[in-house]
C-alpha cells in the first residue's frame, strides 16, 4: 500500500514540476519579448503599471475618463509586438461600446482606458495575463503572447446608476 502512496505522490510531484517550469519559461520569453520590443523604441515614455501593463499616451484628451458603469467608446488597433494587425474596429466609424468594468474586453484595454481621457489617443503594451492568456484566442492569437494595443477614446457616458 505505501508503494502505491509513494507512487502517486512521485507522480502528482512530476506533474507539478512538469506544468510549472515550461510557464515560467513562457513567462520570461514574454518578459523578454516586451523589454526588446520597448528597447526598439528608442527613448520613450513608456510608464509601467504594477499590474504589468505599459502605457504611453500619445494625444492628451480634454474629457473625462472612465470609471466602473460608465460607457466607453473607443476605436482600437489591436497588434502583435511586430506591428501586424490582427484586429481593429478602424475601418468602422463606429466605436466600441463598452461597460466599465464589465469583463468583457481583454483587462489591460480595460485598466488602459481608465489612465486615458475623452478625445484622447494611447498606446498599451500588455502582456498575457492582461490580454488572452496562457491559453490565446483560437489559431488567432497564441498563449503567453503580449499584444500592443491603439485605443482612441473618442467619448465617455455616465453609466447607469449614477
Amino acid at each position: 500500500m505505501s508503494r502505491i502512496k509513494t507512487s502517486w505522490f512521485l507522480f502528482i510531484i512530476l506533474m507539478i514540476l512538469t506544468t510549472a517550469c515550461p510557464k515560467s519559461t513562457w513567462e520570461e520569453q514574454e518578459q523578454r519579448m516586451i523589454n526588446d520590443y520597448i528597447k526598439s523604441l528608442g527613448d520613450t515614455a513608456y510608464v509601467l503599471y504594477p499590474s504589468g501593463l505599459y502605457y504611453i499616451e500619445l494625444e492628451e484628451g480634454t474629457g473625462r475618463s472612465p470609471v466602473d458603469n460608465d460607457i466607453a467608446y473607443f476605436k482600437y488597433k489591436a497588434k502583435f509586438l511586430d506591428y501586424v494587425t490582427f484586429d481593429s474596429n478602424e475601418p468602422d466609424s463606429v466605436p466600441v461600446k463598452y461597460l466599465m468594468g464589465s469583463d468583457t474586453i481583454v483587462k489591460g484595454v480595460d485598466e488602459g482606458l481608465r489612465y486615458m481621457k475623452e478625445g484622447g489617443k494611447a498606446k498599451l503594451v500588455t502582456p498575457s495575463r492582461l490580454a488572452y492568456g496562457f491559453e490565446g484566442i483560437w489559431q488567432i492569437v497564441p498563449g503567453y503572447t503580449p499584444l500592443l494595443w491603439v485605443i482612441e477614446l473618442d467619448s465617455v457616458k455616465v453609466g447607469p446608476g449614477k
